[in-house]
């Protein structure tokens, strides 16, 4: 019988929109869960995942320092993101430690064995109370793009939500991807006429400051890579808007 573990630590303050790079490190109270397999990290909005030829800042080179000081590690440490997500995007990151936690967690993806929830605040309110979208999405140019059917590069994607609240002309919803599709959330949700709040890219009006958007990776439930164990990391909301006002 597997146990299952919760990880959910007190809330935490947003970071500054652009620290200066001594302070761009992870504190304690920005990791979720740690063992000797596995490192989670709540991610702030505007930080990358994983380091590009465009951001050398990223959570990933972050984490690698937090591991190195904190079990004493002079030199290089293996640390890969099991998943990413995107940069406006706040919320739970999962790290392995070992290259065999990693391979079992990505088995465990591919055999749809991670339950992935996030909170989104949309602008306007959806048809129903609950419900389920489904779409083709065709990836281009840092985008996705809704089109009528299979073909070609197009990939379905699957989520289900939930209405938590909605008021002046806003709604929190609970989102459990089905498929992990890139920029899925944003773009399913903008095809029925609800874009995130301040995702411009998706036609939302305005912007979020600090290069936010209404999505938060609020949950992430999986089976541990080595131990008979259950395991679900919840994040607590950034303590900046919309999230100061609808995770309450």
């Amino acid at each position: 019988m597997a146990t299952a573990v919760s990880a959910t630590p007190p809330a935490w303050p947003q970071p500054a929109q652009r620290p200066p790079r001594s302070s761009r490190v992870i504190q304690d109270r920005d990791i979720l869960y740690v063992d000797n397999h596995l490192l989670a990290v709540n991610k702030p909005p505007g930080l990358v995942t994983q380091p590009s030829d465009a951001h050398d800042d990223s959570l990933e080179g972050r984490a690698k320092a937090w591991v190195q000081k904190a079990f004493h590690k002079p030199g290089a440490v293996f640390l890969e993101a099991v998943h990413r997500i995107d940069r406006p995007v706040s919320g739970v990151v999962l790290f392995a430690r070992t290259s065999k936690a990693l391979s079992r967690l990505n088995a465990g993806q591919r055999q749809r064995q991670m339950t992935k929830l996030y909170w989104a605040v949309v602008s306007g309110r959806p048809p129903a109370p609950a419900g389920r979208l489904e779409h083709w999405l065709v990836h281009e140019s840092h985008q996705a793009r809704c089109v009528d059917g299979p073909g070609g590069e197009a990939r379905q994607a699957i989520l289900e939500y939930r209405l938590v609240r909605a008021e002046a002309g806003l709604a929190l919803l609970e989102v459990t991807l089905l498929t992990g599709r890139y920029h899925q959330i944003r773009a399913q949700f903008a095809r029925i006429g609800l874009p995130l709040l301040g995702d411009r890219r998706y036609g939302a009006a305005s912007d979020l400051p600090g290069g936010a958007i209404g999505l938060h990776h609020r949950a992430l439930t999986f089976q541990h890579p080595v131990k008979d164990e259950s395991i679900e990391i919840v994040a607590p909301c950034p303590d900046t808007e919309p999230w100061r006002t609808w995770s309450r």
